[in-house]
């Protein structure tokens, strides 16, 4: 993107920022969805930022790739323009800071963005140390004992250390920014090494270096060798971190993937642990254990970005480079059997808006921190295989064709799998034939693999996720169809390719949606068996806690509990009533990780919260203790569905729904925008009636048996807001 003119304001703080200057227009309503930054007021230590949005909801504000942080929105008369705000927290911040304010687009449900704001905060009590190895340079091959000399760039330095494969750490000696440790290689034998170095200063800040690698003694560097990945299956960190931190998860994964299948294992952080850190031990076992029943395991990283697809921009390519430095440390530090088989890597940068208009300046960027990731790898002398996931249409759609790069025009595809050793097609349609379908779409990669010479280096991925109010169309997954009909489909995939040496096998996105897919919709649905249960889970390991953001949202978070299978969910339990006891009634909805977002309430409530650990056999734990808190205020009125119906009848669902002011009970003609579930996934958006009513069909229902039902995304009507918790009959389906 352009670079956008910046003024200088100084703030009370000591703080100095770069503004983006934005001149204020009124937005018209033919204007295509848009959000812009307008301006900004500063107080200590914080930043008010503002601006406005046209044909677009749900305004967040992204904080130099680092968070996602939703900003405070009006639009009174509902018609998705309007205005936001956000408190940005400078307090811990110093240096550039790279803003953008991200909505989504009313049209299509896909994200719009506003140019990026860049602020540059002066602020020396949140400025930690630089810290960065100077010798021995990266690859040296280091036979007698050596020094390891640091430099740190900072003020009030306290301690330096140094670390060798992830073991203890020594001290540095040294003062005035040069520091030197040394290292004897005789004490680790002839072994790849990663030298890591961490600097601490007087106000507890903690940095570190990029990892260095060096070869120790006469030890050599090895090659990836290409395995078969079929029945591979993505898995998540709400997953995943049940997987390392709870054994019994063992349990449940052994009824979902047979010996012999690869693991994407996601390892980003989450709910403040880092498994690849702070858990160390924990996933050395479970790699361990799946080594042993033939299975291999690959770390699933993104671009160590908030949103992931930053990381693919040059500005944010270092902490792409660290996401795959950390699995490379991780191996280093393990023993063989603990160690990753490979690093799948899920960045998606087309998921920015300019990634288009753009070309080919994004395109290129995502390939050269691509090829800095493999060269990390290559640097570590570690055999990972390193496999992109990339969508089906990398290789026909204008936007990733006729691209120049390293002297050579080609597809995307194509440059991503000169460098890769495998690519998994994110090959997302719900059927095996036909030009759009799961086998024409993998066809190019298929060949390219093979004229390459590189076999097993090409793996077709399918959905089975509910994409719920995502813009993409439900063609795109197994969802509605059910199992059976994934499998007749994987079938007719497994015919086309199981002659070409280059396809690696099938994967499947992901572990928790698979194992929700049912059979088939309907009477006849069945689901595998979860494995034998002795009892129920613990309670939450960490009292909830709860922060009303606005009037009508409340969230909350919560520690984990344990189970000797697996923790399937957590029922968030909510009343007016701060003694309550869990139960039917006061069901608000589930959790599958540890955070959970009550929205659709009422203005000035205090409610009271208890979560109730569930496991995959149904039983329930303890509830945790309550936590109360209270909504904000607001002028706008709260309306809510008093009457929903959802009916089959000439091979299509209808919805029957009525509107109704919460209050009075007076009918409001609201815009009610929402889709249908289970067999079917039609994303509709229709107008109430003066009396309230509104009607909606399906697409064709083309399964002998299946359920509907009908969940709301957006009521919107001017002067008002929807209060979705107080709905009624949101549970109903029909069954044929």
């Amino acid at each position: 993107m352009a670079s956008m003119p910046v003024g200088l304001l100084r703030t009370a703080g000591a703080l100095v920022l770069a503004l983006a200057a934005m001149p204020a227009v009124p937005a018209a309503a033919a204007d295509p969805p848009s959000v812009v930054i307008d301006s900004s007021e500063s107080s200590p230590g914080v930043i008010r930022l503002t601006g406005r949005f046209t044909g677009a909801y749900d305004v967040n504000v992204v904080v130099n790739g680092e968070r996602i942080e939703r900003a405070r929105v009006s639009d009174p008369d509902a018609d998705d323009i309007g205005t936001w705000s956000y408190d940005l927290d400078t307090s811990g911040m110093d240096g550039e800071v790279e803003v953008y304010a991200k909505a989504t687009a009313a049209d299509t449900r896909y994200g719009t963005w506003s140019e990026p704001l860049t602020l540059r905060v002066d602020n020396p009590r949140a400025r930690a140390p630089e810290v960065s190895i100077a010798e021995p340079a990266d690859g040296a091959r280091l036979t007698r004992p050596a020094l390891v000399r640091v430099n740190v760039a900072g003020a009030d330095v306290r301690t330096v250390r140094i670390r060798v494969n992830g073991g203890p750490w020594q001290r540095a000696a040294g003062a005035r920014g040069r520091y030197v440790a040394l290292v004897n290689p005789a004490k680790y034998g002839d072994v790849m090494a990663s030298l890591e170095a961490e600097a601490v200063d007087a106000r507890g800040h903690v940095s570190r270096s990029p990892s260095t690698y060096v070869a120790l003694g006469a030890a050599k560097k090895e090659r990836p060798v290409a395995h078969r990945q079929d029945r591979a299956m993505w898995m998540w960190e709400k997953a995943s971190y049940n997987l390392v931190l709870n054994p019994g998860s063992r349990r449940l994964l052994e009824t979902v993937l047979a010996p012999g299948s690869t693991l994407y294992l996601g390892v980003d952080t989450y709910a403040g642990r880092d498994m690849i850190d702070d858990a160390r031990p924990e996933l050395r076992d479970l790699v361990a254990w799946a080594h042993r029943r033939g299975m291999k395991v690959h770390a699933t990283v993104a671009a160590g970005t908030r949103p992931p697809y930053l990381g693919a921009l040059a500005r944010y390519r270092d902490r792409a480079v660290r996401e795959m430095e950390r699995v490379l440390d991780y191996n280093l530090s393990s023993a063989p059997a603990e160690r990753f088989d490979g690093i799948n890597v899920d960045i998606e940068p087309y998921s920015l808006p300019w990634f288009n208009s753009a070309k080919p300046d994004v395109q290129i960027q995502w390939l050269d921190t691509l090829r800095a990731m493999i060269a990390r790898r290559d640097a570590s002398g570690q055999p990972l295989l390193f496999g992109p996931a990339i969508p089906r249409w990398l290789d026909t759609s204008a936007c990733c064709t006729d691209i120049a790069y390293g002297g050579k025009t080609a597809t995307m595809a194509e440059h991503i799998q000169d460098m890769a050793d495998y690519v998994a097609i994110m090959d997302y349609r719900d059927q095996a034939d036909g030009g759009a379908g799961i086998i024409a779409q993998a066809a190019g990669e298929i060949a390219y693999a093979e004229r390459l010479g590189r076999p097993l280096s090409v793996v077709v991925g399918v959905e089975t996720l509910d994409i719920a109010t995502s813009g993409d169309p439900s063609s795109i997954t197994f969802r509605e169809e059910g199992r059976d009909a994934l499998e007749a489909e994987l079938a007719k995939v497994y015919q086309a390719f199981s002659g070409s040496p280059a396809f690696a096998g099938v994967a499947l996105h992901h572990y928790d949606s698979y194992r929700e897919l049912p059979t088939i919709w309907g009477p006849s649905a069945r689901w595998p068996e979860p494995p034998a249960d002795s009892g129920p889970p613990t309670g939450v390991g960490s009292p909830p806690e709860a922060v009303a953001f606005d009037h009508a949202t409340v969230d909350l978070s919560y520690g984990r509990a344990h189970d000797d299978t697996e923790v399937d969910h957590y029922e968030v339990h909510r009343s007016t009533e701060p003694g309550f006891t869990p139960g039917p009634g006061t069901l608000a909805g589930r959790a599958r990780g540890l955070t959970y977002t009550d929205t659709g309430l009422l203005p000035g409530t205090r409610y009271t919260y208890r979560i109730v650990p569930v496991d995959v056999a149904g039983h329930r734990g303890p509830a945790s203790g309550p936590v109360s808190v209270t909504t904000g205020t607001t002028d706008l009125r709260p309306m809510v569905v008093d009457s929903m119906a959802v009916t089959v009848e000439g091979g299509v669902a209808r919805v029957r729904l009525r509107v109704v002011d919460k209050e009075s009970g007076e009918p409001v003609a609201a815009t009610v925008r929402g889709r249908f579930t289970f067999s079917a996934g039609r994303y509709v958006t229709v107008k109430a009636g003066a009396d309230g009513w509104a009607t909606a069909t399906s697409e064709a229902l083309k399964q002998p048996t299946g359920e509907v039902g009908f969940a709301g995304h957006r009521l919107t009507a001017p002067g008002r807001y929807w209060a979705g918790a107080y709905d009624k009959d949101r549970s109903v389906t029909a069954r044929w």
